[in-house]
């Protein structure tokens, strides 16, 4: 059999065998950055906030919401992304700080809908139209803001200027105040409201950053087989 039968056949197993991990096995998907996979953490009625367990790929819960606050949107990230060095310095170059890291975990994003979605840990496709620089501590936490493809009342949306009015504020009150205690001054802000270029561009960023960190999702196919003994001859 031929190295490269031998790969379809491997990944079809594989696939078969074992669930995907929600950041390493989903795909982004063909059409990114314009459209891209998401993975949902969190539902808009959620007063628990869950979290991907990175190791396990299998949510955990980070902890019960604090306060009233609830998230406004779908919240989840997208797979194959990473907010490293790249994304940093996007974030320093558009600030005008001297220094910014990625927060190192993927890109995060919320993601508008006129359907309810009643649980978390599902896939879905969203077009980013913008995103809210947010700095945490001095680190590059952005917020992607999308509309789910095909929505009724959001897929149309082009950019974040589309949005309804008060959306924009309810967004920068939710990740402003989330994680704040009582008593308590986290130095989180959010300096730049950016549109729907800069949003794929910062998805393109997080690519890079999910390469260098982890290497590219096309080679990891080709690691195993080696790994296996078989390469690219036939045998």
């Amino acid at each position: 059999m031929s190295a490269g039968k031998d790969r379809d056949t491997l990944e079809r197993l594989l696939a078969m065998r074992f669930s995907a991990h929600p950041w390493h096995g989903v795909p982004i998907g063909d059409r990114a950055p314009a459209e891209v996979t998401v993975y949902v953490e969190i539902v808009p009625t959620d007063a628990i906030k869950y979290e991907l367990d990175k190791e396990a790929g299998h949510l955990r819960i980070d902890r019960p919401q604090l306060y009233s606050s609830f998230s406004p949107t779908l919240y989840g990230f997208i797979p194959q992304t990473f907010c490293g060095v790249t994304v940093g310095e996007r974030c320093a170059e558009r600030t005008g700080r001297a220094h910014v890291d990625g927060d190192g975990d993927p890109m995060d994003i919320c993601v508008l809908s006129e359907r309810d979605v009643s649980h978390s840990g599902v896939l879905l496709r969203a077009r980013p139209i913008g995103g809210l620089r947010m700095i945490d501590g001095n680190q590059a936490d952005d917020k992607l803001i999308a509309v789910l493809a095909g929505d009724t009342a959001y897929g149309h949306l082009q950019d974040v200027s589309e949005l309804p009015p008060g959306m924009l504020d309810r967004f920068r009150h939710y990740f402003l105040t989330y994680k704040q205690m009582p008593g308590e001054k986290r130095p989180v802000e959010i300096p730049e409201v950016y549109d729907r270029a800069e949003a794929q561009e910062m998805v393109r960023r997080s690519q890079a950053d999910y390469a260098k960190a982890f290497g590219h999702p096309s080679e990891r196919v080709k690691t195993l087989l080696s790994l296996l003994g078989l390469d690219d001859r036939d045998r």
